[in-house]
């Protein structure tokens, strides 16, 4: 797979939580960060993505937003 973004992190699925339309996928990347994913169930499926899979969490954003 070959992606013009630079920010990519390989980790280990952890949870896949499927919605109505939506679901929630879980990547642990290590140094105990969870990066949790908001994508189609379509997207779950046509990936076939289960807990304990290899997956790579590709980060491409103009804008990321911080509060507290």
């Amino acid at each position: 797979m070959k992606l013009s973004a630079r920010n990519q992190i390989a980790g280990k699925v952890v949870t896949v939580e499927k919605g109505q339309t939506t679901g929630h996928v879980h990547i642990d990347v290590g140094g105990g960060i969870i990066i949790t994913s908001s994508i189609t169930n379509e997207a779950i499926d046509e990936l076939a993505l289960k807990a304990g899979d290899d997956a790579v969490a590709i980060i491409k954003a103009s804008d990321v937003l911080v509060g507290k």
